[in-house]
């Protein structure tokens, strides 16, 4: 039976360690799938459970230095198993411990770097001293503080080598022993072989005198190159723990504890033992701590945490309210209707933190060069130090050649950088799926991502995106002597008693307005044609044109028309000898609905509006909005077929609706957009989710797929610059035309800021907005 789940992976410090675990797992038997996210630090498995288990897995690429951390996995548990003390808030998640683990590790690599700062520090003073000194810049350094400085340097040496460079020489051992070199093992090639040139002129200075420049030696090199690449590690570390922060702020949002009412009593619990059907009882500035319904009570409750929206909403009793949200104001007791890992939010976290362990396909090259990355930097620091002493000698001499060799040497393995390769797009995807999901903007994988940045075609539907998706009062025509007040007074008290949706919007906008409902004596239907009642004695009647006819009241047809085709619906109230007022209901347009298409049109795109309404009514929303095109009665299966039509004539299509009626539209756009209007969603419906959507979070949605995407290109490029001009640059390929040499310690500093730059450039879009 296969199982499908994502472990975390412990010691993993480059791109190239990524492909070897993938290249070793991919070997084992039983194992289907297996795809590791160097940025987010995991590793999705599909495997057979009877033929391997997670632990045998880890035992696997065990001795290459790495291992599977299996989380606790509150998608999967259940609700008993994701019980928590008082102090294992976060850890209930699982994620507590791979953050402790990470800390420390991170705390470890700060108190290394911290004690080889100072050697370095005192590195770079010799070797300016003799660089400076050379071109008579300064003075000679004395000989007593050069002896000194001859005997002080390989001790730093070996303290910096041995210690702090540990995982270097490591992937020395590893690369011998099993064949598998990663940017570890070219580090502590390249470091150890400057050690080992300069221990051996030192220990034989007097018989390789004659051969060699033996006073030329590489101690500094070691020190400064490992504590330049220590340092870019830990900084790099630091940096990719805050591009994954959106997960932890979700978990945060969790309560810890219920109260809940039992046997008539009050009682605080953890949130692991409420079971559906508990009465739960909310105070004010509370947690919510599971998904329910309201069944007494009313309050305000901020919904900003997970739909992005950062009004409170108005809850009242059978409205459904969400965990981690919090209520503002009054007190309310809610039943419970789903919990664990049936909430809203834990789908939530589980959504991101899939999304973010996701791969892109534009990482697809990346990996690829990453895979057959470092052995192609062995040979051409083979071939770079075979060139020098074949052909350098001829020109310079045995020694020199063989020190600007052994600098190419330790250059060309230095400088070579997978892990900017390998972090250019995982730690942007990381980044703009969590700042997504605090805008309530959920993307299922890296793919849509990069998708939704190539769509020039929106299809929206009008019902609910383009309008509010419900009847309303748009505009009154008072021919009475009463105030608007007053006939509004008296329409809304006859359609009180009414149960045409129409008649609900005309009662909900007295409401709206504080407007109180007059009693209402010989209530009567008028079938097809409205009603009659009498208020204060005087006889109304409310309803359509035909209503009017009957009672032979003269109106105005034109004006009436003309709004009918725009998509109203006129309601007259009359007395049996006047006409008092013209009411039109609609379904309203979105005040944001102009300003987003203005702003999606700002970036390239068509906007399409599918709607089942008759043409006239479609065209004149889709002109008042701005719509470039309109498709009016439409079924459902038709929206289908112009979404392929569409694809036919080249365009990249996002179809945006609501995640149920519209799921063979949804699934056959290049990306399906779920516009959720409440809380209660079903995210896996789209490969991107708008909770509590309008459409102006689909112009949000955009911009982050563009901004993200901007921002993995750009990672990449400077990824591939630092390479292509780097490793040129170290094995001497320009020195015979400008006399360049790259020294080792600047190889080492590019190196190290390469991976620490990509991920700067990738946290730069948390501040941006969108």
């Amino acid at each position: 039976m296969n199982k499908e789940n994502t472990y975390s992976i412990k010691w993993m410090h480059c791109a190239s360690c990524a492909s070897i675990i993938e290249r070793i797992l991919w070997k084992i038997d039983g194992v289907e799938y297996a795809s590791v996210n160097y940025g987010a630090e995991k590793i999705k498995i599909i495997f057979d459970e009877l033929k391997i288990n997670p632990i045998d897995l880890s035992k696997k690429i065990e001795p290459l230095g790495y291992s599977l951390i299996e989380k606790h996995d509150i998608y999967t548990s259940s609700v008993h198993e994701m019980g928590m003390s008082e102090n294992e808030h976060d850890s209930h998640f699982g994620v507590n411990q791979s953050k402790t683990e990470k800390l420390a590790e991170i705390a470890e690599m700060k108190s290394k770097v911290a004690s080889a700062i100072p050697l370095a520090i005192f590195s770079i003073f010799v070797m300016s001293w003799d660089m400076l000194a050379q071109f008579k810049i300064v003075s000679a350094m004395p000989y007593v503080w050069s002896d000194f400085f001859h005997h002080i340097l390989p001790a730093f040496a070996t303290y910096v080598l041995f210690v702090v460079g540990k995982p270097y020489l490591l992937g020395i051992y590893r690369f011998l022993r099993y064949g598998k070199a990663n940017m570890d093992t070219l580090i502590g090639m390249g470091t150890m072989a400057a050690y080992l040139y300069s221990l051996m002129i030192a220990a034989l200075e007097i018989p390789l005198r004659p051969y060699l420049n033996v006073e030329q030696g590489y101690y500094d090199v070691t020190i400064v190159v490992i504590t330049f690449i220590a340092l870019g590690k830990y900084l790099e570390a630091k940096s990719k723990l805050k591009t994954g922060d959106a997960i932890e702020k979700l978990l945060n949002l969790q309560a810890k504890t219920a109260l809940v009412v039992r046997d008539g009593r009050e009682i605080e619990i953890p949130i692991n033992q409420v079971v559906h059907g508990e009465i739960i009882v909310v105070k004010p500035a509370g947690k919510i701590p599971v998904d329910g319904i309201l069944v007494d009570g009313s309050s305000f409750v901020d919904e900003s945490m997970i739909t992005g929206e950062p009004m409170p909403v108005k809850k009242k009793s059978g409205d459904s309210i969400v965990a981690g949200t919090i209520n503002t104001s009054g007190a309310f007791t809610f039943k419970a209707t789903k919990v664990g890992s049936e909430t809203l939010l834990a789908q939530i976290i589980k959504m991101v933190e899939e999304a973010q362990g996701s791969k892109a396909p534009i990482q697809a090259l990346a990996d690829k060069i990453s895979s057959v990355f470092v052995p192609i930097v062995l040979v051409l620091a083979v071939l770079a130090l075979d060139a020098w002493l074949l052909i350098g000698t001829q020109y310079l001499g045995f020694s020199q050649a063989l020190s600007y060799g052994l600098v190419s040497f330790v250059g060309i393995l230095v400088i070579a950088c997978p892990c900017a390769l390998g972090l250019a797009t995982p730690t942007a995807i990381i980044v703009g799926v969590g700042k997504g999901a605090r805008e309530g903007i959920l993307v299922k994988d890296a793919a849509t991502l990069e998708k939704l940045h190539k769509v020039n075609t929106i299809v929206v539907d009008k019902t609910g995106t383009v309008t509010r998706g419900k009847p309303e009062l748009v505009s009154i025509n008072n021919l009475s002597d009463k105030s608007e007040t007053e006939i509004i007074s008296v329409l809304a008290g006859l359609e009180n008693k009414s149960e045409h949706p129409i008649a609900h919007a005309i009662a909900f906008s007295a409401k709206e307005r504080n407007i109180d409902l007059p009693a209402v004596a010989d209530f009567e239907a008028i079938k097809g044609k409205g009603v009659k009642g009498r208020i204060d004695g005087i006889e109304y009647y409310a309803g359509n044109t035909k209503l009017l006819d009957d009672l032979q009241i003269h109106f105005d047809t034109d004006s009436i028309t003309k709004e009918t085709i725009e998509g109203k619906t006129p309601v007259l109230l009359a007395t049996k000898k006047e006409l008092l007022g013209i009411f039109m209901v609609a379904d309203a347009i979105k005040p944001e609905a102009v300003e987003a298409v203005k702003n999606l049109h700002k970036l390239g795109i068509k906007m399409v509006m599918l709607t089942g309404d008759n043409k006239n009514t479609a065209h004149y929303i889709a002109d008042q909005v701005g719509i470039d095109e309109v498709v009016a009665e439409v079924m459902p299966a038709d929206k289908l077929a112009k979404i392929t039509e569409l694809q036919n004539k080249g365009h990249v299509v996002a179809m945006a609706g609501d995640g149920v009626n519209d799921a063979p539209a949804l699934a056959q756009a290049d990306v399906g957009i779920a516009m959720a209007t409440g809380t209660d969603v079903a995210i896996e419906s789209a490969g991107i989710t708008l909770l509590h959507g309008d459409i102006s979070k689909l112009v949000k949605a955009v911009r982050l797929s563009k901004f993200t995407m901007r921002g993995i290109k750009q990672n990449l490029f400077w990824a591939f610059i630092y390479n292509i001009v780097g490793i040129p640059l170290a094995s001497g390929l320009f020195f015979p035309i400008f006399g360049w040499l790259l020294s080792p310690v600047f190889a080492g500093f590019a190196m190290a800021m390469s991976s620490v730059s990509v991920v700067g450039n990738s946290l730069r879009l948390k501040a941006k907005n969108l």
